[in-house]
């Protein structure tokens, strides 16, 4: 974390793992033991020390609540709080000029001020053990007749003026404080020996480091308090585990005297503040202590792995707020703008099929989702309130932030959209063309009847990958044509294109894509759904092939050809030339593998004209692996047949630039 922005989305997301946590084990506090009630703060630990990424949260939309706050408060869309790393990373870039960035050193000035407490604290604890004196026989006796009876590990031991209780002080080089002039009961030396062989000081170490990184949220403090006593009760679990009868009652009566006011968590230290109402606990478990089943080891185990899934994973934004409900006319914009960010795009389809529902709607947040974060500012200027003389079909108005795709002309949502030509680029990212249907103007031009059966507009678009967001990028501006609302052949869109020539004639194969995410097709019997699907797959991909002989020779010559047939199928470069179906009189057809052949006896050369169909083919199908399932082949081999002849063996290769 390097702002005061992603500390707040870092704490306030740890936050919600705390309150999750404290809910279950409230709910199971006499269910579970000792160990597992403090193995279950493990949980929160690693919350705190896995940086918050991915927009992910835990109870509540975090993210979306600090991304509302920036823009709120600083009017900025542009960037998206990033926790880079679990503890604040500071950054001298001059003195803090903006608000945050002033609150932002209050934090760090509080962290630094907190850990130097803490280090004092601790320093005075190793002054004051230099200062002591070695353990007496009697004690050093004690300590090791009750290592040796419960197989314990031992320190050097030092009797030190003014402790009230004993401790062990110290995570590599421990030692165990004793009150000087004291005899200490052997349930205490045993209590500390624990927390010796358990290393526990260390935790009392990492949770005061906790406690300095979170100083300014009082949940998280809390939890540390709990912690700290849940650690003792365990440490009351193991001594009691080792006592038996009357022993257990009087290490009940004992533990009075084992809190240690003076140097209350101090850190690396077995030395925890244990007030009356947290002795009073421990003095009742201790009444009603038990020994757990083994079989609630597995079921303890289950509660934590249980715990640890939505803890650690968190949960994602499903649906992207749009500007209604009940926050305020003035602050909606801002939470719209805070969920875009928010709510990004996991997938390339998912990135395409946003930006079309935008495209449809005229939906600014649905834009948001998937423009670039350096766009943000722009786009957030541009958004207008949607007004009543706005032309908007109801079941597509998700916003009443208008946002203009440069389309002059209406979209028809009935239509629904096709990704055509989707095909991988350099840098793992996409190019594709959005055909959109839109409602027929005068300001289109004359309907011309020969063509296809609708308009359509056209926009290339390249989809790439930023950080962990997908985003569209418009590569031109939208071109309205008369296109065709048939699912696959829409040839009057650009296509592929694959020549080869053979003595007067150009052979030509038109090639086509068309991708589509399934939630999201359109047909006779179900309608588009206006919400984006910002983690949407292209689980459907369909070609289609349009092949032509084209005559360039002398046109006095044509009357000498009855007959032309080609037979192709695609081909990679190098590859080996696959085997060829030669077909017989007036046929045409295709094949799963892509291969395709047309003949034609008896030309008409008045009706063809120069250009003479074949025919082409076109398949495709559900469940695909990705959008580049259909991707043009590198080439096509083809067999060329003039008056029933073989004419010549060919190979078609793409023409620069590959669209036509």
């Amino acid at each position: 974390m390097s702002d005061i922005w992603s500390f707040l989305l870092q704490t306030l997301t740890a936050s919600g793992a705390a309150a999750v946590l404290l809910t279950v084990k409230w709910m199971l506090r006499d269910k579970l033991s000792p160990r597992w009630q403090f193995a279950v703060w493990g949980v929160l630990a690693l919350v705190l020390a896995l940086p918050v990424s991915g927009g992910r949260y835990v109870l509540v939309n975090w993210p979306l609540a600090v991304e509302f706050l920036r823009s709120f408060l600083t009017g900025e869309y542009g960037a998206l709080a990033h926790v880079s790393a679990p503890v604040p990373l500071p950054r001298f870039d001059g003195i803090p000029e903006t608000a945050a960035e002033r609150l932002y050193a209050v934090y760090l000035t509080g962290v630094a001020l907190l850990l130097a407490r803490y280090a004092a604290v601790y320093l005075r604890l190793r002054l004051a053990l230099r200062r002591g004196t070695p353990a007496g026989a009697a004690q050093a006796a004690l300590i090791r007749e009750t290592a040796e009876r419960y197989g314990l590990p031992v320190c050097p031991a030092v009797e030190v003026k003014g402790l009230s209780s004993a401790f062990v002080c110290g995570v590599f080089r421990p030692v165990l404080a004793l009150p000087a002039g004291e005899e200490t009961d052997g349930k205490v030396i045993l209590h500390e020996l624990l927390h010796l062989r358990h290393r526990d000081a260390a935790w009392g170490l990492l949770i005061c480091l906790l406690r300095c990184v979170h100083w300014c949220n009082p949940l998280l403090w809390r939890c540390a308090d709990l912690a700290g006593n849940d650690l003792e009760s365990l440490c009351d679990q193991r001594v009691l585990e080792h006592l038996e009868g009357e022993a257990r009652r009087d290490y009940g009566r004992i533990l009075l005297s084992m809190a240690n006011e003076k140097y209350a968590r101090a850190p690396g230290t077995s030395s925890m503040a244990n007030g009356g109402r947290n002795i009073r606990r421990r003095i009742e478990a201790i009444a009603r202590f038990k020994r757990y089943p083994s079989g609630m080891a597995l079921a303890s185990v289950c509660v934590a792995l249980v715990l640890a899934g939505p803890c650690l994973m968190g949960t994602r934004a499903q649906s992207v707020y749009t500007g209604g409900g009940f926050l305020p006319q003035r602050l909606r914009p801002y939470a719209a703008m805070a969920s875009a960010r928010t709510t990004p795009c996991t997938t390339c389809a998912g990135a395409f099929d946003t930006y079309a529902k935008a495209v449809l709607s005229q939906c600014g947040i649905f834009r948001a989702m998937c423009a670039p974060l350096s766009e943000q500012d722009i786009l957030a200027a541009e958004l207008r309130p949607a007004a009543d003389g706005d032309n908007l079909d109801h079941r597509f108005m998700a916003s009443s932030l208008l946002w203009t795709s440069g389309l002059e002309a209406e979209a028809d949502p009935q239509y629904g959209y096709q990704i055509y030509n989707l095909r991988p680029v350099e840098n793992g990212a996409y190019e594709g063309l959005l055909a959109v249907g839109v409602a027929w103007s005068p300001l289109l031009g004359e309907w011309d009847g020969t063509v296809h059966s609708r308009y359509l507009a056209a926009q290339p678009l390249r989809a790439e990958k930023q950080g962990d967001r997908w985003v569209i990028l418009p590569l031109g501006d939208f071109q309205v044509l008369q296109g065709d609302q048939r699912v696959t052949g829409n040839l009057g869109l650009p296509v592929w294109v694959y020549e080869a020539q053979c003595g007067d004639f150009t052979l030509r194969m038109r090639y086509q894509t068309t991708n589509y995410v399934e939630e999201s097709y359109v047909t006779p019997h179900r309608v588009l759904s206006p919400a984006p699907l910002p983690g949407g797959l292209f689980t459907s991909g369909y070609y289609s092939t349009d092949l032509t002989a084209v005559y360039t020779g002398d046109p006095e010559k044509r009357q000498e050809i009855q007959s032309v047939g080609v037979s192709c199928a695609p081909m990679t470069f190098g590859g080996e030339r696959p085997e060829l179906q030669r077909g017989t009189g007036n046929s045409s057809g295709s094949s799963s593998t892509g291969s395709s052949w047309g003949f034609t006896n008896d030309l008409d050369w008045a009706f063809h004209g120069d250009e003479i169909p074949l025919g082409g083919g076109g398949g495709g199908g559900s469940g695909g692996s990705g959008p580049w399932e259909y991707l043009p082949p590198d080439c096509y081999a083809a067999d060329f047949y003039l008056n029933g002849e073989k004419a010549g063996e060919l190979t078609l290769l793409p023409v620069e630039g590959g669209f036509q």
